[in-house]
């Protein structure tokens, strides 16, 4: 029996699998998406107990240190002493803040392999 040749898809069925496939793009998509915010949110914590731990024991350290220089010059210069410590502490904290600042408005690249991942897709459908 000789074979019939086959019917070209309708276009019904040709836009059922178009939809089929964006719909799996998608869900791949929002995956990926998943995925990153998932690492994004362990690295954030991370980031923050290590920070806040930080910024204990430096606060601990720098008021200590203060201390034992204003004892060390307690009978000559203790005025001059405490007037430098606290305009040096006031400097860094004032100094570190603007670093946060402008660390703060650079922005993270958050999610930035999915964003790619988007890119490259909206790329391959324009003509």
């Amino acid at each position: 029996m000789p074979s019939k040749p086959e019917d070209p898809p309708s276009a019904a069925a040709r836009i059922r699998l178009l939809l089929a496939d964006l719909i799996d793009l998608a869900a791949v998509r929002l995956d990926l998406l998943t995925v990153e915010a998932r690492l994004e949110t362990r690295r954030l914590a991370w980031l923050l107990a290590l920070g806040a731990l930080g910024v204990l024991l430096l606060g601990f350290g720098v008021v200590f240190l203060a201390l034992l220089i204003t004892v060390l010059l307690w009978d000559s210069h203790r005025e001059v002493a405490l007037a430098v410590l606290t305009v040096l502490l006031l400097a860094s904290g004032v100094a570190l803040l603007l670093l946060a600042r402008v660390y703060l408005r650079q922005g993270a690249q958050m999610f930035a392999a999915t964003r790619a991942e988007l890119q490259a897709d909206k790329e391959r459908v324009q003509p």
